[in-house]
C-alpha cells in the first residue's frame, strides 16, 4: 500500500497553531490567542512534533523556548498563512466594501503614548460603523516586533511615533504636536522665579520620568534626538505603563516630555502644570503604517481612513484647539476639554488630595 502524503495529515489550522506556538513560546498564551483551549493546544502540538519529527519547544529556566529547526518553520508557516489568507479572506478582494455588515477582526497595535482619547475614540467610531467587526487592540513594546507581525498578518495597523519611520512600510502621518513638560505645581520650573531660570542646563539636570522605548534598536524620541545634539537628561523613572506617568508626576518632581496634547488631558484633573519645553525639539509626529499586503485591502483601506478621521478631529475638534495662554509664572493651564471627563470624579478628587499631602510631605 503507497503511504499517504504527509500533506494529508495536514490542515491549516495546524499550520497557524504552530505558527502561534512558536511565536508565543506558550502553549498557553497559544491558547488564548487561537481562542481554544490549553489541552487542545496540548494535543495539536504533540500532534505536530509527531509530524516534523522535532520537539519544536523546549524547557528553558522558568519557560519554553523554540528549537532551531521551529525557528526554521516560523517564516515558511507564516508564508502559507499570508497566501491562504490572499485566497479566501474577503480582507483581499477588491470591490466594494459595506463595513454595515462587514463581520470581520481588525487589530491594531499601538502605543498609549499618544492622547488618550484616540484609541477610545477608535473604538467608538469603529464599531459605530462597522458593529459586527471585532477589535484587538495590542501593545507595542520593545518585546514586540511590529514589522514582522504587520508582514504576518497578525496586526493590520501599527500606530505611533517615531523620529525616523521604516521606510520599508507603507506610512500616513497622523498629527504633530508640540513638545512641553509636565511637572507638579510646586515643581520649581512651574513658580514665577523657576520659569525664568528654566533653561536647558536645569532641565538635563532634573529627574525625570520616561515610558520603555516600544522598539528595542533605539532609545524613545525625546532621548534619541537628545543625544543627536550631544546631550543626555537624568532619567530615574521608566515606566511601560505610560498612562500612570502623570499620577506620577502629581506625587514628585519628576519631570515627563512628551506631546502637549496628551499632557492637556491630565493637568486639569490632576492639578499638574504644562510648562515649556527649554529644548527646541521638533513636533512629535505621529504615524499609522501598514505593509504592502494588506494595502489595497478595501477593508484595511476603510480602517486606516477611520483612523485618520479620528486623528484629525482630535487635532482639530470643533470647538477649536489652540495652544493656551501662558500665566504669568511661565507655566501654562491646560486646555479645559469640553467633552467627556476623564475618570471618575471623586477618584480624580482623592488623587488632588493625595497630590496635595504629597507636596506637603516634601
Amino acid at each position: 500500500m503507497a503511504q499517504r502524503p504527509i500533506i494529508a495529515n495536514i490542515d491549516l489550522h495546524l499550520v497557524k497553531v504552530l505558527y502561534t506556538v512558536i511565536s508565543e513560546r506558550s502553549v498557553s498564551r497559544a491558547a488564548m490567542r487561537l481562542q481554544s483551549t490549553q489541552p487542545m493546544v496540548s494535543a495539536q502540538l504533540k500532534r505536530l512534533r509527531e509530524l516534523t519529527g522535532d520537539p519544536l519547544l523546549v524547557r528553558s529556566g522558568q519557560g519554553l523556548a523554540p528549537t532551531d529547526a521551529a525557528l526554521a518553520m516560523l517564516e515558511p508557516a507564516a508564508r502559507l498563512l499570508r497566501e491562504a489568507e490572499t485566497l479566501f479572506s474577503p480582507r483581499q478582494r477588491s470591490g466594494p466594501f459595506d463595513p454595515a455588515s462587514a463581520d470581520i477582526v481588525l487589530r491594531i497595535a499601538a502605543s498609549d503614548y499618544l492622547d488618550p482619547l484616540f484609541l477610545p475614540r477608535i473604538v467608538e467610531l469603529l464599531k459605530r460603523e462597522a458593529p459586527l467587526a471585532q477589535v484587538e487592540l495590542h501593545p507595542l513594546s520593545a518585546e514586540i516586533d511590529y514589522r514582522r507581525k504587520l508582514a504576518a498578518g497578525d496586526v493590520d495597523l501599527v500606530i505611533g511615533n517615531w523620529l525616523q519611520p521604516p521606510e520599508e512600510l507603507h506610512l500616513s502621518r497622523l498629527m504633530s504636536d508640540e513638545i512641553v513638560c509636565l511637572v507638579a505645581p510646586d515643581h520649581p520650573a512651574a513658580t514665577a522665579r523657576g520659569a525664568r531660570n528654566w533653561t536647558v542646563e536645569r532641565y538635563l539636570q532634573s529627574e525625570h520620568v520616561a515610558p520603555m522605548a516600544f522598539h528595542s534598536a533605539a532609545p524613545g524620541v525625546i532621548d534619541q534626538y537628545l543625544a543627536a545634539q550631544g546631550l543626555e537628561r537624568k532619567v530615574v523613572v521608566r515606566s511601560a505603563h505610560f498612562s500612570l506617568i502623570p499620577l506620577m508626576v502629581a506625587r514628585s518632581w519628576l519631570v515627563l516630555t512628551t506631546g502637549r496634547l496628551f499632557c492637556s488631558r491630565y493637568a486639569d484633573a490632576l492639578g499638574l502644570r504644562i510648562v515649556r519645553c527649554p529644548v527646541p525639539f521638533p513636533p512629535l509626529s505621529y504615524y499609522q503604517l501598514w505593509h504592502e499586503r494588506s494595502h489595497a485591502a478595501p477593508p484595511l483601506r476603510w480602517l486606516r481612513e477611520r483612523v485618520r478621521d479620528v486623528a484629525r478631529d482630535l487635532s482639530h475638534p470643533r470647538s477649536g484647539f489652540a495652544a493656551p495662554p501662558r500665566g504669568g509664572d511661565g507655566s501654562e493651564p491646560a486646555e479645559p476639554d469640553p467633552r467627556r471627563p476623564l475618570g471618575n470624579g471623586s477618584a480624580m478628587e482623592a488623587v488632588r488630595q493625595g497630590s496635595r499631602r504629597g507636596a506637603e510631605r516634601r
